[in-house]
């Protein structure tokens, strides 16, 4: 097997792990070329987005998880890097500016600590072998040894271990092979030991959306749970996608998009804007409403908190209003204390006045003389105006 065909079938491989976004680059060439190699995004801690390649060590895999395309009851072409493979791909790509790091996933082959070992070595090659000094991200393999673990986090940016599913009767069911412990161990390990040279740039895993029969309460607890143990820099949602018939998997047509994007708004809630999980669901509303964000939602549920007056209430109060986030807040905050604030004040600070109007007074005045405590008004009005958002197609990216 060639170098070239190696490459499509591992980057099409590792197109299913979200921790990265998929490029939708149509650079063509030789080796390198963007349309048919995944490369994916990362950011950086100040902003920048960085190209990486994205691919995996192996498809060959021990595990046989129902939702993987890579199970080893699979009927499908295998393959296998060298380490020195994935060095000369990697710096061929640099050279060619297309890339400035790399993403290193795998199957598990034989082992964890014999698949480890493998990662251990290629990326020991690029660091010191090859000083290679651009940005890593490994994925470390459940159930490896902590010394290995370390070894790797020494050598990477950021690690990431996947927990895949919500709860431990989830795995059990589509993913036997796996437990949630293993995955836990290595970010309780990873948050012990973090330094300046240990996994600087953090940990992150992924959950998939809509395998199992997980409420969204059910993954929205857990996510808070690996944020508020193990300092998790970032939780993926990935939407499931059929890629193999199984009786124990569900039967969708259409990936659960929307539902992985209500995720994310939630989960920014969470990490941003002192939202608790109690604020965005319960056990009697376990699912997010799919045609309006989890804040507007929020504020719907919470009526009698509303409205607020933009020149008095607080900091934490004004993160709660629809329409205004974390930078709007920041300058309202602070222009306050110089003059009061009224609603034409507010776009230039970056509300989204179509959305808080609702909920907000200024200088104890309403936006206009509107029925505003009626929820089946207010709910219409939102719903209009998420439909009114320009909505793109959303889709998997198939890299071949």
């Amino acid at each position: 097997m060639t170098l070239e065909e190696k490459l499509q079938i591992l980057a099409d491989s590792a197109k299913y792990d979200a921790s990265c976004s998929s490029s939708g680059s149509k650079r063509t060439g030789q080796m390198g070329c963007a349309a048919v190699s995944g490369i994916c995004h990362s950011f950086a801690s100040d902003g920048r987005c960085i190209s990486l390649l994205k691919i995996l060590l192996t498809n060959i895999c021990i595990f046989d998880c129902k939702y993987c395309l890579n199970r080893k009851s699979n009927n499908i072409k295998r393959a296998i890097f060298t380490p020195e493979e994935i060095c000369e791909i990697t710096l061929n790509f640099y050279r060619r500016n297309y890339i400035e790091g790399l993403f290193l996933s795998s199957g598990i082959v034989k082992s964890a600590d014999y698949t480890m070992n493998l990662l251990i070595e290629t990326i020991y090659s690029l660091r010191n072998k090859y000083h290679f000094s651009g940005y890593i991200h490994a994925k470390a393999i459940p159930g490896a040894s902590p010394y290995l673990v370390k070894k790797l986090g020494s050598l990477v940016d950021r690690m990431s271990a996947n927990v895949e599913l919500a709860t431990e009767n989830g795995l059990k069911l589509l993913a036997p092979n796996k437990n949630s412990q293993s995955v836990q161990k290595i970010m309780a390990y990873v948050k012990e030991n973090k330094t300046k040279n240990f996994v600087p740039a953090g940990q992150s895993t992924q959950m998939i959306i809509g395998a199992s029969k997980e409420s969204d309460l059910d993954i929205l607890t857990k996510s808070s749970y690996l944020y508020d143990n193990y300092q998790l820099k970032r939780v993926f949602y990935s939407a499931y996608i059929a890629v193999n018939q199984d009786k124990l998997l569900p039967n969708l047509k259409i990936p659960p998009l929307v539902r992985e994007n209500r995720l994310y708004q939630a989960d920014w809630l969470l990490r941003f804007y002192n939202f608790k999980v109690a604020d965005i669901l319960s056990w009697q509303k376990p699912n997010f409403n799919l045609l309006l964000d989890p804040k507007c939602e929020y504020a719907l549920n919470h009526l009698e908190l509303f409205p607020k007056e933009i020149n008095t209430c607080s900091y934490n109060d004004l993160l709660k209003i629809p329409g205004i986030g974390v930078t709007s807040a920041k300058r309202i905050y602070a222009s306050r204390k110089m003059f009061a604030l009224s609603f034409k004040d507010l776009p230039k600070m970056g509300v989204v006045l179509k959305r808080a109007q609702y909920f907000i007074t200024c200088q104890g005045k309403y936006f206009q003389d509107r029925s505003f405590y009626r929820r089946d008004y207010l709910e219409h009005n939102l719903v209009l105006l998420e439909n009114a958002k320009e909505t793109r197609k959303v889709e998997q990216l198939s890299l071949f």
